[in-house]
């Protein structure tokens, strides 16, 4: 038996590793094919992420906006009350202590030019010829007689 023969598990292990071999080659051939295309499909669901995660963020900013623009609101109309309360409270305490120390206010004053408006116009009035009566003008008005000043007086000097 100088021949050999081959082994018979010999020949079905060459054959499997080059099937092995060929199925790997195939494998990477497919994957490099689909490779691209999984890899564009990657890139669409990425973007589409993107203008999501996107349109969300410009959502919430809204909202933040909208909220921080009627807490500032509410803040300025709550000062502008406040404001305008101790403004009130200090002209009225203003008005008290001007009272207390007599001096009159605008209200006082304007109250005084009507009446001396009024009386004016009621001394015109009288001071007018009378139809019936046919005196000449100078006559008619009578000067009325100047008040004379008085004399100040003055308070006893301390000694």
């Amino acid at each position: 038996m100088s021949t050999k023969s081959p082994h018979p598990a010999a020949e079905p292990t060459e054959e499997s590793s080059q099937h092995i071999w060929l199925a790997g080659l195939g494998a990477m051939a497919k994957a490099q094919s689909q490779g691209t295309k999984a890899f564009e499909a990657l890139i669409a669901d990425g973007l589409a992420f993107q203008r999501k995660t996107h349109s969300a963020a410009q959502e919430k900013i809204k909202e933040a906006t909208q909220h921080l623009s009627h807490l500032a609101t509410d803040f300025g109309q709550q000062t502008t009350g406040r404001i305008d309360r101790l403004e009130h409270l200090f002209e009225d305490r203003v008005a008290r202590a001007l009272t207390r120390l007599g001096i009159p206010s605008l209200a006082d004053i304007q109250a005084l030019q009507q009446r001396v408006a009024d009386l004016e116009n009621q001394l015109a009035a009288k001071a007018k010829p009378q139809p019936a009566s046919r005196k000449q003008p100078s006559q008619a008005v009578a000067k009325a007689p100047s008040p004379k000043p008085t004399a100040k007086r003055s308070a006893p000097k301390a000694r």
